[in-house]
């Protein structure tokens, strides 16, 4: 990882290892093939500095992919910084970083009515501008091998594709390609892993595994509403 390289460099980067034959997500690889992956590179993840940058750069991709009418968009965050991380330490800025989000969110926007926004609960995703995401941790330091890129990055997926997915049948099967790949490079299955409704999908965010002592040091301020439950 060079500490030069161009901004341009390092979204390049990061198409490549999307487009890599050994990375398993095939959803990621459609929305490659589509051109439909936004990238924008900031600083340090444990700075606040680019927290309003940021915000506004997945304001305007929620507002494009929502007035699109394909499938397969993403959204993702790189961090030039720090360049050396152990999962602890990536964990803990990556809870930073989506609770500063968070707080400037709520300013304007509700949560997404269609989740829950009480982490600890199944059917939480986290929102912005009232819009539910998945999100994918990856650093260099990842246990997982298929979430190793050469900086610290966030991918937002919109939940209402898994969504859209699932009503055409199709979310089941491109689930089970992705495992059986991810097994076929990590030589396991993340132990993480549950469908949504199972159990909360924090769990899946950094691709760290975690005890059962572990809580979800995220604090949701958005107003209650019918159909979550935080306060």
């Amino acid at each position: 990882m060079s500490s030069t390289k161009t901004e341009a460099g390092i979204i390049n980067e990061y198409l490549k290892y999307i487009g890599n034959n050994s990375f398993p997500c095939i959803a990621a690889k459609a929305a490659l093939a589509r051109a439909q992956i936004k990238c924008l590179v900031v600083g340090h993840m444990a700075c606040p500095a680019d927290d309003q940058h940021i915000l506004s750069f997945l304001y305007d991709f929620i507002d494009s992919f929502r007035k699109s009418k394909d499938l397969y968009h993403s959204a993702t965050i790189i961090f030039k910084e720090p360049a050396v991380l152990n999962e602890t330490i990536f964990d803990r800025l990556m809870w930073m970083r989506l609770q500063a989000l968070s707080d400037l969110d709520v300013v304007n926007f509700s949560y997404d009515k269609r989740v829950e926004s009480n982490p600890i609960l199944p059917e939480f995703s986290f929102s912005l501008k009232e819009e539910a995401f998945f999100i994918i941790g990856l650093h260099p330091a990842n246990s997982r091998i298929i979430r190793q890129f050469n900086y610290p990055a966030l991918t937002f997926n919109p939940h209402t594709q898994f969504e859209q997915l699932r009503n055409m049948h199709k979310y089941e099967k491109m689930q089970e390609v992705v495992r059986k790949r991810d097994l076929e490079v990590s030589g396991s299955i993340n132990p993480m892993l549950t469908n949504f409704g199972d159990a909360s999908e924090v769990y899946q965010y950094s691709g760290q595994t975690y005890d059962q002592n572990w809580k979800c040091p995220l604090n949701i301020h958005h107003a209650k509403s019918n159909n979550n439950s935080a306060s």
